[in-house]
């Protein structure tokens, strides 16, 4: 959006939008390293303690988001539901991605690596 002064702003109003929570920005701890999408867009990942999960009222919005669902730190730690998704293009590259499993969701793709690049940040040694 043409108003939002820089990645910071764009996050907050993005969640504001689409979880119907509004964030301070005195939460927010930081940015990490920009990352391109699949359509070549620059993404900015910028990462806020939103507290207790159980305080949120979360109002998603239905134009935007499909599903919502959490997953505790705890659970991303356990190796056994970290993975990895080996890929190949047409030409013969290939590249592996994180993944991350829960029942029957699997957080994948620019989403998973965001995820990893928190955990390292967060939980160095443990990740």
């Amino acid at each position: 959006d043409p108003a939002d002064g820089d990645a910071v702003a764009t996050a907050l109003r993005e969640t504001r939008e689409e979880l119907g929570v509004a964030v301070a920005a005195t939460s927010v701890w930081g940015q990490l390293r920009t990352l391109p999408d699949r359509h070549g867009m620059t993404v900015a990942p910028i990462v806020a303690n939103l507290g207790p999960l159980e305080a949120l009222t979360l109002t998603p919005n239905p134009d935007e988001v499909e599903e919502v669902f959490t997953l505790p730190l705890a659970h991303l730690l356990h190796e056994e539901n970290q993975g990895y998704t080996h890929f190949r293009t047409a030409s013969g590259y290939g590249y592996t991605l994180p993944v991350f499993l829960n029942g029957p969701h699997k957080v994948w793709g620019l989403t998973a690596i965001i995820t990893e690049l928190t955990l390292e940040l967060l939980v160095p040694g443990r990740y």
